[in-house]
C-alpha cells in the first residue's frame, strides 16, 4: 500500500447543525457544519419545515401569485369576449 496518499482520518469529528445539535462521527474533516440534521429534518420530526436559502421560497411564491393573477385576468377576458360574441350573434339572429 502506498504511503501518504490517504487523507487524515478523524474518528471523533464534530458535526454542528444550525439548530444547535452537535454529535460526533468519523470523517476526513475535523469539523463539519450542516444545515439539517436528524433532530430538525422534517422526515424524522414529522413537522413541515421550509429550508430557505437566499429567498428562493419567497421568489417562488411571488411567481405563483403572478401566474394566478395572469390566469384570472385571461379567464375574465375570455368571459368578456364570449359574452360580446354571444351578444353579436343574438343581434345577427334578430336582424335576419
Amino acid at each position: 500500500m502506498k504511503k501518504d496518499i490517504h487523507p487524515k482520518y478523524f474518528p471523533q469529528a464534530k458535526v454542528i447543525c444550525t439548530c444547535g445539535n452537535q454529535f460526533e462521527v468519523g470523517s476526513t474533516k475535523e469539523r463539519i457544519e450542516v444545515e439539517i440534521c436528524y433532530k430538525c429534518h422534517p422526515f424524522y420530526t414529522g413537522q413541515e419545515k421550509i429550508v430557505d436559502t437566499r429567498g428562493r421560497v419567497e421568489k417562488f411564491k411571488e411567481r405563483l401569485k403572478k401566474s394566478e393573477k395572469l390566469k384570472a385576468k385571461i379567464s375574465s377576458q375570455a368571459q368578456k369576449e364570449e359574452k360580446t360574441s354571444k351578444q353579436k350573434e343574438k343581434i345577427l339572429r334578430e336582424g335576419l
